[in-house]
């Protein structure tokens, strides 16, 4: 087990090594949500970005809104791209923001400066499928509250969104009840399998056309304007003028039939995102960039090495840490209860809890997912090592203890290696 550690290691660095970057001019970090849209703004922004002469990368579907605008507070993004009704309804909610004067005001108090609108208004709406809000005789949302039966199921944004379902469902005073949180893809596919019959859109979803989807009227403008924006770091014009410069170009550039069919080629053709983000630069602004896209055995090769690095730092973490406990549960009983309880807790927390837990403190990126990953490994291995010691015969210690060998000496030279194998069990199963 100790020879091990070491080529664990070695395995870890040459991972670090084989991932740093280089190059010159100033850094900007990108990022994106997780839905095509933002990947192809995010990859705009990297392009025209490294075309302006910086070291731009992009950290592509981080997650939610939430998620973003920290990394982008604390500094550990420079942009990305945000919505003004998401702005207003749920990161700047609460405040009088009648207009974008109010709203930059709002924003550089934050440290942070917002780009004017790229020329789209890419707000909520609600779909059902054209051959059921037919037979329905559903047009418009108010027309819903005669059909109470309806089988809905909304992103699990939309769900928890200051302007989303609970909001609308009292605007239009809506009776549906048995409502599901569902994963933005996922909902298409129910609306196709007929598994709900209504959901949430983005009025430049590629596939509400691919789906024959009504999108029903919001008569009572509920949902308010998205128009898209760049959100970026005040410093970053001081740190590099001449990309803020550069992303000035992608204002007012892109409608919205526009965006509908970059949407298109890349969730229905499935072309790259970086790829439909280069035509889109060279078509309109005769932007000549470098797509790099990988083949699938490059991909594959990228996420097994990411794969190994979380598992394999985590695990050796957990390891130097688990051991020990596990050693003092055996010998001390009542103080084992109370460590073998807390890692029993620390096991029924939800992976996504505790990676929102860690977010705010670690930050973006591998940090938190390696401490998640640490504290799920802990139970296993404090577990089995315990049990191990705990199953030596007591023939075996007496005997140890009359050939007057200290307790570290019997611990290293007889205990731990009778109990190897129980313990190699837990680092298995922690693994």
């Amino acid at each position: 087990m100790m020879r091990a550690l070491p080529l664990a290691w070695l395995l870890l660095l040459t991972v670090a090594c084989t991932s740093t970057e280089g190059g010159g001019g100033p850094q900007v970090r990108v990022g994106s949500k997780k839905f095509t849209e933002s990947v192809i703004l995010g990859e705009m922004v990297t392009q025209v970005s490294e075309h302006a002469g910086a070291r731009a990368s992009h950290r592509r579907e981080l997650g939610g809104t939430t998620v973003l605008w920290e990394a982008l507070r604390r500094g550990e993004l420079d942009v990305y791209p945000e919505y003004t009704g998401t702005l207003r309804q749920e990161l700047l909610v609460g405040r009088a923001l009648p207009d974008d004067v109010a709203l930059r005001k709002a924003l550089a108090d934050e440290g942070l400066r917002m780009s004017a609108p790229l020329g789209f208004n890419n707000t909520y709406a609600l779909g059902m499928k054209e051959a059921e809000a037919e037979r329905l005789g559903i047009r418009r949302i108010s027309d819903l509250k005669a059909h109470p039966e309806l089988r809905v199921g909304f992103s699990n944004e939309f769900m928890q969104r200051g302007d989303g379902w609970p909001a609308l469902r009292d605007a239009y005073g809506l009776p549906q009840r048995d409502v599901r949180g569902l994963d933005h893809d996922l909902a298409y596919r129910g609306m196709e399998s007929g598994a709900i019959q209504l959901t949430d859109l983005y009025s430049t979803d590629a596939e509400i056309a691919a789906y024959g989807l009504r999108v029903l009227e919001d008569d009572r403008r509920h949902f308010p304007a998205y128009d898209a924006v760049l959100l970026y770091r005040a410093d970053l014009e001081t740190r590099a003028p001449q990309v803020v410069q550069a992303l000035r170009r992608l204002e007012g550039s892109l409608t919205e039939a526009e965006m509908v069919k970059l949407n298109a080629r890349a969730r229905l053709e499935h072309v790259p995102e970086a790829q439909v983000a280069a035509d889109f630069l060279q078509a309109s602004f005769g932007l000549t960039t470098e797509v790099r896209t990988d083949g699938r055995g490059a991909r594959i090769w990228q996420r097994t090495r990411e794969h190994l690095f979380l598992v394999g730092l985590s695990l050796v973490a957990a390891i130097a840490l688990a051991i020990p406990l596990g050693v003092v549960a055996a010998r001390r009983p009542r103080l084992g209860q109370g460590v073998l309880g807390l890692s029993s807790v620390i096991q029924t927390v939800p992976s996504l809890a505790l990676l929102v837990f860690m977010i705010p403190l670690l930050g973006i990126g591998s940090k938190p997912a390696i401490a998640a990953l640490f504290l799920y490994s802990l139970l296993p291995i404090v577990r089995n090592t315990a049990a191990g010691l705990q199953g030596i015969p007591w023939e075996v210690r007496e005997s140890a203890e009359a050939l007057g060998l200290p307790s570290g000496a019997r611990l290293w030279r007889i205990e731990l290696p009778m109990a190897a194998a129980s313990i190699l069990a837990g680092i298995q199963t922690a693994a």
